[in-house]
C-alpha cells in the first residue's frame, strides 16, 4: 500500500506518492483548485482508484514559531473533508514549514525555467512533505527497536 502526500495551497495542490514498498517518493502532479475543493476531491478520487493508498499525508502550514496560521485553519477544513470522504484511509498531518523554500532551492539548483516553476513547486513541496513523513515513521520504528 502506498502513501499519498498533499501540499494544499490556495490556488494549487501538489500531490506526491510513494512506490509500492514505501521506499521512494515521486511527484505526481499539481491540481489547480479553481477556488473549489470539488476539483481536488474529484482528482483525488481518480488517483485513489489508480493506486492502492492506505495513508494520505497533508502538510500543515504552521507559522515559524509553531503557532497555527490562518492557512493552517483552512487546511484543517480540507482535512476534515478528506476524513469524511475517505474514512477508510488514514489521514495524517506533518509540519510543512520551509518545504516551499526547499522546493524553490531545488528548482534553482536544477536551473528550472522560471516559467515552469509555478506549475511544479507544489508537487515538489508534496514530495518533501511525504519524505518527511516517511523519515518520521522510520525514526519511530528505529526508536521502538531500542
Amino acid at each position: 500500500m502506498r502513501k499519498l502526500g498533499i501540499d494544499y495551497g490556495e490556488a494549487r495542490v501538489g500531490v506526491a506518492i510513494t512506490d509500492a514498498l514505501n521506499i521512494t517518493v515521486q511527484g505526481l502532479e499539481t491540481i489547480q483548485r479553481n477556488h473549489s475543493d470539488k476539483f481536488v476531491l474529484k482528482r483525488l478520487d481518480e488517483i485513489l482508484q489508480e493506486y492502492e493508498v492506505d495513508t494520505i499525508v497533508v502538510g500543515m502550514p504552521f507559522h515559524m514559531n509553531g503557532t497555527v496560521s490562518e492557512r493552517a485553519k483552512i487546511t484543517e477544513s480540507f482535512i476534515h473533508k478528506l476524513k469524511c470522504k475517505y474514512n477508510k484511509i488514514k489521514i495524517e498531518t506533518i509540519d510543512e514549514r520551509l518545504t516551499t523554500v526547499a522546493a524553490h532551492k531545488t528548482m534553482n539548483f536544477l536551473e528550472v525555467n522560471k516559467h515552469k516553476k509555478r506549475g511544479i513547486v507544489d508537487t515538489i513541496s508534496a514530495v518533501y512533505i511525504l519524505e518527511t513523513y516517511l523519515n518520521k515513521l522510520k525514526n519511530t520504528l528505529q526508536n521502538e527497536k531500542k
